[in-house]
């Protein structure tokens, strides 16, 4: 089984130690299109496994596709963030051609593999990779709603004094400040989060929620990395071991949740084949305005995408 993180960086490098450490796969292949990059970090976090007991064989490489050959799961965390000056339709055009031009070489050398996106800005990158890959969807899909969703929970933690283990909540929507936590769908020890915390106190978490990124982005002057990486690995883990994991993932969308031909979050199963099954959970009102609110918001990305002809 070999699984291949495209994309050497924080994010990546992050996601390929977890999936070593948890041996998910024999073997995981890190690659980075700046020379040297993969190969070291890989080394490095290889030279860990007599300390941390695990057998998965790390490799680096430098933009030789050849050496991804054959893998079962690819996660492309390509692109670049956004410098000051560039616009963000420059950031776009720029992403989407680097994602555009990766996926083109994974499926070439990986026709059956699953991908996941970490690219941003996310549900557009979604977007440009199933165009590219023209493969099944089921087999492409974003990771934003693991990641928003754990930090929604470790808020809740931190409020309730209480472990992360206990709760499971539910996110929908885009990736970015129009997405959609839905308190309602969020349980601490089974218990509804609504019966252990006041209305204001979890409007504010849910504030805190939609900027998580940006938080960590004025601590460190950085994007999160640590979070990020674990996020995708255990999207990564839930294929491989066909867990039938139940996780808020970004979907294509053909009719779910009133919404077509969109990349959107949404609570999928997770297993062997990608995406096995799209859950279609009762909204009210309210959420259906947020859920429609925040594809809109999307979709006006999509829009730029297709102006810029990158496609």
């Amino acid at each position: 089984m070999k699984v291949t993180v495209v994309g050497a960086g924080n994010v990546g490098a992050t996601c390929a130690n977890v999936l070593a450490h948890n041996e998910v796969a024999n073997e995981i292949v890190l690659l980075d299109i700046k020379e040297g990059v993969a190969e070291g970090k890989a080394l490095d976090m290889w030279e860990t496994s007599p300390v941390n007991l695990y057998d998965s064989r790390i490799t680096g490489s430098t933009n030789d596709y050849s050496k991804t050959a054959g893998s079962e799961v690819v996660v492309i965390t390509s692109g670049i963030p956004r410098k000051p000056g560039m616009s963000r339709d420059d950031l776009i055009a720029t992403n989407a051609g680097i994602v555009k031009s990766v996926t083109e070489n994974v499926i070439k050398h990986s026709p059956d593999a699953k991908i996941i996106i970490v690219s941003n800005p996310l549900d557009v990158m979604c977007y440009t990779a199933f165009l590219t890959a023209k493969i099944d969807k089921s087999r492409v899909m974003g990771m934003a709603g693991v990641l928003d969703t754990a930090r929604y929970r470790s808020f809740i933690a931190m409020e309730l004094n209480v472990s992360p283990k206990d709760i499971q909540a539910l996110l929908m929507g885009g990736h970015g400040d129009t997405m959609v936590p839905l308190p309602r769908y969020t349980t601490v020890g089974g218990i509804p989060l609504t019966e252990l915390m006041a209305q204001d106190k979890i409007d504010a978490i849910i504030e805190r929620t939609k900027f998580g990124g940006g938080e960590i982005v004025k601590l460190l002057g950085t994007s999160a990395w640590y979070a990020p990486g674990a996020a995708a690995a255990q999207m990564v883990e839930a294929i491989v071991k066909d867990q039938k994991r139940v996780l808020p993932v970004c979907s294509w969308l053909t009719g779910e949740y009133g919404q077509k031909d969109i990349y959107l979050g949404v609570p999928v199963i997770l297993g062997k084949n990608g995406i096995e099954k799209i859950l279609e959970v009762d909204l009210n009102d309210a959420e259906k305005e947020l859920m429609n609110g925040s594809a809109d918001a999307v979709r006006n990305v999509m829009g730029i995408l297709k102006d810029l002809n990158v496609l």
